[in-house]
């Protein structure tokens, strides 16, 4: 699943984000995940279970993922039906990918998902910016 992450600078601010939303679930008693409320609920549950990801598009490139955990049905506070995402809150940079504007989330296949980072030898060393360059020459 992809998703884009509006307003976000880089994955050092989409973690820290995060990490403030999981600190403020768990003093209210709830499970330590991230949770992303969305409103349509995913048909493709059993697959994006068994091992999937959401991956954010930061400024026009999937930068990052969360491995998800729990798709669960809510509300929203104004009683429609939701999707509530629940994923684990450690982001994992992957490879950057040029992804145009989208609304709402797109399914992912497996195939054209990014690879981690940490599978190419160095690539997590180099700083965000020279990531996103080379992304965006097709360096990939």
């Amino acid at each position: 699943m992809q998703k884009l992450s509006v307003g976000t600078e880089s994955i050092s601010t989409l973690q820290n984000w995060q990490n403030s939303y999981v600190r403020r679930r768990e003093q209210r008693g709830l499970s330590p995940y991230h949770e992303h409320v969305t409103r349509m609920f995913p048909k493709q549950v059993e697959a994006l279970l068994d091992g999937g990801s959401i991956y954010w598009v930061i400024k026009g490139l999937i930068q990052c993922r969360n491995e998800l955990v729990a798709l669960e049905e809510t509300q929203t506070p104004d009683g429609r039906k939701a999707c509530s995402i629940l994923m684990k809150p450690r982001l994992i940079p992957v490879v950057p990918t040029p992804k145009r504007p989208f609304q709402g989330w797109r399914y992912l296949k497996a195939d054209d998902a990014p690879a981690d980072l940490d599978e190419i030898g160095g690539a997590n060393d180099l700083p965000p910016e020279l990531r996103a360059k080379l992304a965006n020459l097709g360096a990939w």
